[in-house]
């Protein structure tokens, strides 16, 4: 397959590659095969992620910095107030329960018992620290939130918002809403939680050093050391794997599968909202055009794309959600792929191909569209690959940049045309998460400046909604309005999939895509 095959001389160099983290997984008997995962009595186990890198916005494990709550979360170093069970379910977690008073007014119990990994108890007062600092420092988290006042008294919470927020536990699910103790400050990066995981080092972009809590609130954590390698190749990541250096791997490409499709590995996998997209950059005189953003999505072959380079190891797109989802499976329409029909929209719109080199001009100007995306999410390569070869057929001359770099060029608001990404659009349980990130005038990641009045009085509405299912008919007419704009490309949905050795239990694939290590993990 394009792209995939590699010559002798690269996966010897990945091999080599490799051999550096030897020490850090299984011992060898004299056979080769692993033996038990014990070093100086105590029980080891290292992980092998494409994820925890700068470029995602995950440089450290302080959940108050951009995106790095997503490492505390799912090492076992953080944990939120409350989660989500397997069906995307409120239940509790460091809380005990929550009460909405009034559309203002939410009070929230701690549990009696809970202590920060430093052996102090995390009562409502330390939970207000926690907050307060929390949205004092994190731009995202105070939108979401719209915190007025917070006080505290013994176990219990009460938080008053300057606006209706019927999604305010919900938020606190978010990784930044990890209950860390901020007396005990940020030591390069390294912050104090309550989860059954102490993070001893780290280096930003390489690895993580984690121990057992011993002061874990909430069961016997059977691990007592741990290690999270940032291998942000796949094939080297699977010849990680493959020789033993290490006992699971995140990020697997999906051409190495079928190396670990027998008795010795167990997969383990869940449908997820983290959908592959593609967002518009409404900053650029060709996107403009309302036919080349169409063609653009008539364009992409997204079930080729699933089917063939992710081997069916995920959910073609529609709108912002999975169908499985009450208000994901009801948006009536979407462009779907149809290339003599963006072929003729571009035609009449008055792109045509004046020299015979394959390429539409209009007004001398080329259709050339600079797609701009990043290589950690293997599948977002892959994607740009599928979508350069259906869209030059049209008539697209697409200019790929798969660069790490991709924040600093999408910062800069004349430099790109299409943005690919990945990002999970229901993140907190409720559909609100995606549009307040991605859609409205004042989003964080609202990157391509897109505007819609409709979408902005559909969002006013949805803040004021209590009601489940009335918030699930919003949210299908704001994804209706932006599929109708073009403004977004929804390409596919993950299978979340994580690849252990046999001999390793709990490490189970949840669809929040936030719940890794955990008290329950544990290798034989």
């Amino acid at each position: 397959m394009k792209g995939l095959k590699k010559s002798v001389a690269f996966v010897m160099a990945m091999a080599l590659t490799v051999a550096a983290f030897t020490g850090c997984g299984a011992a060898k008997s004299e056979s080769g095969s692993d033996t038990a995962q014990v070093i100086d009595g105590k029980k080891t186990f290292t992980f092998g992620d494409t994820t925890f890198n700068a470029e995602n916005e995950e440089a450290n494990i302080d959940p108050h910095d951009t995106y790095c709550g997503w490492a505390c979360i799912r090492y076992g170093i953080g944990e939120t107030l409350f989660k989500f069970n397997d069906n995307m379910e409120l239940e509790p977690w460091v809380a005990e329960s929550y009460e909405n008073i009034d559309e203002l007014t939410w009070q929230i119990v701690i549990k009696d018992g809970v202590t920060f990994s430093n052996g102090k108890t995390v009562d409502a007062a330390a939970v207000k620290a926690c907050i307060e600092d929390l949205v004092a420092v994190h731009e995202r988290a105070a939108g979401d939130l719209a915190i007025d006042t917070i006080e505290a008294d013994g176990q219990t919470l009460t938080i008053k918002t300057t606006t209706p927020k019927p999604t305010l536990i919900n938020y606190l699910c978010d990784p930044y809403g990890c209950v860390i103790d901020v007396e005990e400050g940020n030591a390069d990066g390294i912050v104090v939680g309550t989860g059954p995981f102490v993070c001893t080092e780290l280096v930003t972009s390489d690895h993580l050093k984690l121990v057992k809590n011993e002061n874990y609130w909430n069961g016997d954590v059977k691990i007592d050391e741990a290690t999270v390698l940032t291998i942000s190749d796949g094939d080297t990541l699977a010849l990680a794997l493959q020789n033993g250096d290490i006992d699971a791997a995140y990020g697997m490409a999906y051409a190495n599968y079928p190396l670990f499709e027998n008795d010795d590995y167990v997969f383990t996998g869940t449908p997820t909202s983290r959908a592959f997209y593609c967002q518009m950059n409404y900053n650029s005189p060709v996107i403009k055009d309302d036919a080349v953003r169409q063609a653009l999505a008539m364009g992409i072959d997204k079930e080729g794309f699933v089917n063939t380079l992710l081997n069916g190891y995920g959910y073609v797109g529609v709108g912002a959600f999975p169908d499985n989802f009450t208000f994901g499976g009801d948006v009536v329409k979407t462009d779907s792929y149809d290339p003599e029909a963006a072929k003729t929209l571009l035609e009449e719109a008055g792109w045509v191909d004046t020299d015979g080199d394959g390429i539409r001009e209009k007004d001398g100007q080329t259709l050339t569209i600079r797609w701009i995306s990043y290589p950690s999410r293997q599948e977002l390569p892959l994607l740009a690959e599928s979508a350069q070869a259906t869209l030059k057929d049209i008539g697209f001359d697409i200019q790929l940049n798969v660069t790490a770099d991709h924040g600093t060029i999408v910062a800069e608001k004349d430099t790109w045309d299409v943005y690919a990404a990945a990002f999970v659009t229901c993140g907190i349980g409720d559909p609100m998460y995606f549009f307040t990130t991605h859609c409205l005038d004042d989003s964080s990641k609202n990157r391509g400046s897109y505007h819609s009045d409709e979408i902005q009085k559909l969002a006013e509405e949805m803040n004021s909604t209590f009601d489940a299912d009335a918030r699930g008919d919003i949210a299908i007419k704001m994804q209706q309005q932006i599929l109708d704009d073009n403004a977004f490309i929804f390409c596919s949905f993950l299978r979340m999939s994580m690849i252990t050795k046999s001999n390793v239990t709990g490490l189970v694939a949840h669809p929040s895509d936030y719940y890794e290590f955990t008290a329950d993990l544990d290798i034989e």
